[in-house]
This record gives structure tokens, sequence and C-alpha cells, in this order.
């Protein structure tokens, strides 16, 4: 299961992510960003990855994807570092 909690504030847009990017929650994921996307009216968006728990190979593509179009990636506590580290490492050995 995760829960997708939109935070918008002056100068940006979050999406809070909390247990497992995972299975059928890829695609609600990226249909909130998208609609994230449609509504940003200059502001910067966030994905937050401190309450994730899991993140499967589809997970990881969407993040290369969000990432691509300015997506910024944050996250407090060891599992969201470690999950943001590996990706960036992955994200590099491919470029």
């Amino acid at each position: 299961m995760l829960r997708i909690t939109t935070q918008v504030d002056t100068g940006t847009t979050t999406l809070k992510l909390d247990g497992r990017l995972a299975g059928p929650w890829v695609a609600e994921l990226e249909r909130c960003w998208r609609g994230a996307l449609d509504t940003l009216g200059g502001r910067l968006l966030r994905l937050d990855l401190t309450g994730v728990t899991y993140i499967d190979a589809a997970g990881k593509q969407l993040l290369d994807l969000m990432t691509c179009q300015q997506t910024q990636l944050l996250g407090v506590g060891l599992m969201a570092q470690s999950i943001i580290e590996e990706f960036l490492r992955q994200q590099n050995q491919s470029d």
C-alpha cells in the first residue's frame, strides 16, 4: 500500500509518499505526479521519499522519468537516503 499526500506551498508542490512504491501504486503515483505537473504554475515539484519502505523495478523507472522532468527527490532518514543514493548511483552508471 502507498499513501500519497500533496502539499502545496508558495514555491513548491511536494508529493509525500508513505509505504511501498510497487505494483499498482506505481501507476497511481504517476497519475498524481502528472496531475501535479499540470498545476505547478512555476512552483518546484518535489517527491518526498522519507516514508517509503520499498521500490520495485517499475517504481525505479518512474523515479527516473520523474527526475528527467525536473522533479526533485528528497528524504530524511536512513531508508530514504539509501533509496535516493542507490537511485542516483544507478542513474549515473546509465549515463
